[in-house]
């Protein structure tokens, strides 16, 4: 595809012209790429030859659109089966790829959900995350970690059910502080028969179902039968029981009558930026609500910014019956077969104009303004603070990435090098990242050897995965927790590894330890400190602070899986569940290790096979 006049490569809309006369009138999917090969713009169509002969026209277009066009130095094409086929391509490419033009949703955490496990006598109830492996009942998607936790805890007050592992339950002689709390049926220690305890269940399940009315006619039936025998105790329990499930329901807030199980999702768009809020209806209740802020542009219409949502959001999620917009999708159509092909079962998109539905929807879009609102606001004070950051530290530019490390450890001990990073967005909590000290040499407590590893295990991953800086992971600032000292060592390490251009600071608490007081810290430049109102000081110092409190967090959650490892941990062919029992059996790992064969054996799960090889493993090392 030469130009004829010039032998220069053709760019642009001449060469998508070239493309378009190869193409035929198939759905599928297009990518537009850069000079460097990087992906541009990822996009459908049911026929690739007429949607993309509209990127061979020179006007007409968006400005985003004409700099995608007047970028695209070549074109790759996947021909599909059908449209919807190219929808869920597109959507899982995006995802992928995260082209620079196309509306990504950035945030696509897994939900949480509820548990109500079958695997046991007396079934568990639980927060559950990822795959839906272990056998029971699941209830969700929930917004948020906190709104399970909430559900849970209300549940315990109704149902009275265990939350307690299996191997906890097992070893339990008494029962635990939630059975004193009157949160716990005590079902370990016998004071409640397994029909009982599966009565209670059944009636957590109804309840999550959302037959709530019905139970809780079914209890009063109860309460009010047992008060006619003069069992006044029982009348008591079933009435505070009644009461509870009362509360639960008062504290969901909205509770649609009308709306069983849905998603009602709702889009708020200003000043290039967008909120996306996602309420989840189930069982007539509501689970919770988050909210999400997809990268966007100036000239990106509503339907093209929630088609890319629905996509994206529900890649690797199952859509409920009922997707409730505030506003229509580009292909409502496309769009409702994708959902119910993700499904296997009929799935209704719908954008209601009165009624209940509509109200829903009223509440969400209200949210999702006022979200949109306060995170402009952050992101204004944020870009302040950033001025203020380059003009304190002397960087030509406010910084968009601010890397801070920080290290924790006990006298040397389950050492943990954290980084966090912050931008114009606040704090990225998706870049964090945390680094097991892995020096056998290093002395322990050894802060600048710990830095030393951290910074190069950092900066040689960077090296390799993006020599030439072409993306934002590259860092504008390095805040170091430490003074001189641990600047020479970043010093020396950016020495060694060739790395230049990225500016780094020491922030070493001043006089007496004071916070106010803080002494930077600059290779070259004189130890100096900002006015104690700075606001730029306190900017700093509470990034040093989410900097201490992620790397004490690390370093207790590994101190802690220390802690409850055994020598079991190492025994080739014993896993969680044969631990468990072998735990359980003998009561602790020396107990094991002291055992002979046939005690073994006795262990449930154990065959002659294992018994020998957890016998040969305590007594024959050495």
């Amino acid at each position: 595809m030469k130009n004829e006049t010039n032998n220069l490569p053709k760019t642009g809309h001449e060469l998508i012209a070239d493309y378009v006369r190869m193409l035929d009138m198939s759905p599928g999917v297009y990518r537009m790429l850069d000079s460097q090969s990087r992906v541009l713009y990822v996009g459908k169509a049911r026929a690739l030859k007429r949607r993309v002969a509209n990127y061979a026209k020179a006007s007409g277009h968006s400005p985003r659109i004409a700099r995608m066009i007047r970028d695209t130095t070549s074109m790759m094409f996947l021909s599909t089966r059908t449209e919807t086929e190219a929808l869920l391509l597109e959507q899982n490419l995006i995802k992928q790829l995260k082209p620079k033009f196309n509306v990504l949703l950035r945030d696509d955490k897994s939900f949480p959900n509820i548990l109500v496990s079958s695997e046991h006598g007396f079934p568990q109830i639980k927060k559950h995350r990822g795959a839906k492996k272990e056998k029971g009942s699941y209830f969700g998607p929930f917004a948020s970690a906190g709104a399970v936790n909430r559900t849970l805890n209300q549940l315990q007050r109704v149902f009275l059910l265990r939350n307690c592992t299996d191997a906890s339950f097992e070893s339990r002689t008494r029962p635990c502080l939630l059975f004193q709390i009157k949160r716990c049926s005590g079902p370990c220690v016998g004071h409640i028969s397994e029909a009982d305890y599966g009565a209670s269940v059944a009636d957590a399940v109804r309840f999550l179902k959302g037959d709530s009315t019905e139970l809780q006619q079914q209890l009063a039936a109860a309460m009010s039968e047992a008060a006619e025998v003069m069992e006044f105790e029982r009348a008591a329990a079933l009435r505070d029981r009644i009461r509870a499930l009362t509360n639960v329901q008062a504290t969901q807030g909205i509770n649609p009558a009308g709306v069983k199980e849905a998603d009602v999702i709702a889009l708020h768009m200003e000043a290039g930026q967008a909120c996306v809020q996602v309420f989840f209806i189930r069982a007539n209740q509501n689970w919770g609500n988050r909210d999400f802020y997809p990268r966007v542009g100036p000239d990106i219409e509503e339907p093209e910014v929630l088609e890319a949502f629905l996509g994206q959001f529900y890649d690797q999620k199952e859509p409920p019956k009922q997707i409730i917009l505030s506003h229509p999708v580009e292909s409502m159509d496309l769009m409702t077969d994708a959902m119910t092909q993700k499904r296997g079962a009929k799935v209704t998109l719908l954008v209601p104009q009165r009624g209940e539905k509509a109200e829903l929807v009223d509440g969400a879009r209200r949210n999702a303004r006022e979200s949109l609102g306060r995170r402009m606001a952050e992101t204004q004070a944020q870009g302040k603070l950033l001025d203020g950051l380059a003009g304190a530290f002397g960087l030509d530019s406010a910084p968009k990435r601010v890397e801070v490390y920080d290290n924790s450890h006990i006298q040397g001990a389950h050492a943990v090098g954290a980084m966090i990073v912050a931008g114009p967005e606040g704090f990225v909590k998706s870049q964090y990242r945390k680094f097991n000290i892995r020096g056998d040499a290093l002395t322990p407590g050894d802060d600048f050897g710990m830095m030393k590893e951290v910074l190069t295990r950092r900066f040689a991953r960077l090296l390799k995965e993006d020599p030439d800086r072409e993306t934002e992971a590259w860092p504008d600032l390095l805040l170091i927790d430490g003074g001189a000292g641990q600047v020479s060592a970043v010093k020396e390490i950016m020495d060694e590894l060739g790395v230049e251009g990225v500016p780094f600071v020491g922030v070493a608490k001043g006089i007496d330890r004071d916070q106010g007081k803080e002494e930077f810290y600059r290779p070259g430049t004189p130890v100096f400190a900002l006015k104690r109102n700075d606001p730029v000081l306190y900017f700093v110092q509470r990034m040093r602070d989410e900097a201490h409190r992620f790397a004490i967090g690390a370093h207790r959650a590994k101190r802690s899986k220390a802690v409850s490892a055994t020598p079991l941990d190492d025994v080739p062919g014993v896993g969680g569940k044969r631990k468990r029992a072998l735990l359980a059996h003998f009561g602790s790992a020396k107990a094991v290790a002291r055992a002979n064969l046939s005690d073994l054996t006795a262990v449930d799960g154990v065959s002659e096979r294992l018994a020998q090889t957890i016998y040969d493993f305590f007594h024959d090392q050495g």
